[in-house]
């Protein structure tokens, strides 16, 4: 080794301590313990702050057709940590006769030593922190005096969405839609369980009608809901799923609406209805409202509603790593 080359800082450090890996049931145990929306309250405002960084998401796909993943990446320095969750989609064998496999893993590591805090499994997590970022979104943009709340879906996210939004609003009804709940009567069952004034109805025109938020949590990877079906102005939200340029509803409509998204720099170039409607419809990103972190520093208008309001998420790698950190604060104080 020549006098002017550095040793490797690495060689001499004394060894790291194993990260900890936390399995579903480990999560599934912390989750009581976790202030998911504080989290994604707190994250948002730093990044508007400049104190967090939200790197686009990549789609990689699998040779032949066999599936594809997606990486979640985020740093927030606030917390000295970054980091990123692993989401692949894996095809279902016998020409797609069994179903796909989907999972979700996140690396936690340290901006300080470089060296992993945790590996999680994070299909829990994900739920939460979508229908975390969806009641942000409700709590920011909707009318304070919204009564009226609506779900397309019936599935875990959809359940989590009505029981992070429930208490945000003095709700009156709060009506679910899904089809596949018409011939699962234990199903529907579960779901009226979810909040005593939830009710479900036999079609999405039923479920919308005279709502004040309407909230899109299906897997769906076309459209969900015909604005038409909508009597007044209202607040739609809207998230994503595996299915490529997935969208809920119909790209066409988004010049009609004011547009809302997680985050403005990213989610456009990832949102099936924005890319559609950007490539077929003239619409541009330049005409989004407002992101969470903007409305988290005070820094958009909200919604006037002399028409619908739309919100999309396509889930952040910050919101991944957020809640990660939450989760791995949580482990470290019960050792």
């Amino acid at each position: 080794m020549s006098a002017t080359t550095a040793s490797p800082t690495l060689s001499h450090a004394a060894p790291a301590a194993a990260p900890f890996i936390a399995d579903a049931a480990t999560v599934r145990a912390a989750l009581p313990h976790l202030d998911v929306r504080g989290v994604l309250a707190r994250l948002f405002a730093s990044l508007g702050r400049g104190e967090a960084v939200q790197p686009p998401q990549t789609l990689a796909l699998f040779p032949q057709q066999a599936g594809d993943f997606i990486t979640y990446l985020g740093v927030l320095a606030e917390a000295g940590v970054f980091g990123a969750k692993l989401s692949p989609y894996i095809a279902g064998t016998n020409g797609g006769a069994s179903a796909p496999i989907i999972t979700a893993w996140t690396a936690l590591m340290s901006m300080q030593t470089g060296q992993p805090l945790m590996w999680c499994d994070a299909g829990l997590l994900t739920t939460e922190r979508t229908a975390g970022t969806t009641a942000l979104a409700v709590d920011q943009l909707a009318p304070r005096e919204a009564r009226r709340l609506a779900v397309i879906g019936a599935g875990a996210v959809a359940l989590a969405h009505i029981r992070h939004t429930a208490p945000l609003r003095a709700w009156e009804s709060i009506r679910v839609f899904s089809p596949s709940l018409a011939d699962d009567a234990a199903r529907a069952a579960q779901v009226r369980a979810t909040d005593a004034r939830v009710s479900v109805e036999a079609s999405a025109e039923a479920c919308v009608a005279d709502a004040d938020v309407v909230m899109l949590c299906t897997s769906s990877g076309k459209p969900v809901l015909a604005l038409d079906a909508l009597t007044k102005p209202a607040l739609i939200t809207s998230i994503s799923t595996n299915v490529a340029q997935a969208h809920e509803i119909d790209p066409a409509a988004l010049a009609a609406l004011d547009v809302y998204c997680d985050y403005r720099l990213t989610t456009p170039q990832s949102a099936g209805e924005m890319t559609i409607a950007a490539r077929e419809h003239g619409w541009s990103p330049d005409a989004i409202v407002g992101d969470l972190a903007d409305l988290a520093n005070d820094a958009c208008p909200r919604p006037a509603y002399a028409r619908h309001a739309f919100f999309r998420s396509i889930g952040l790698g910050l919101e991944d790593i957020a809640i990660a950190y939450a989760l791995y604060t949580h482990l470290r104080a019960a050792r």
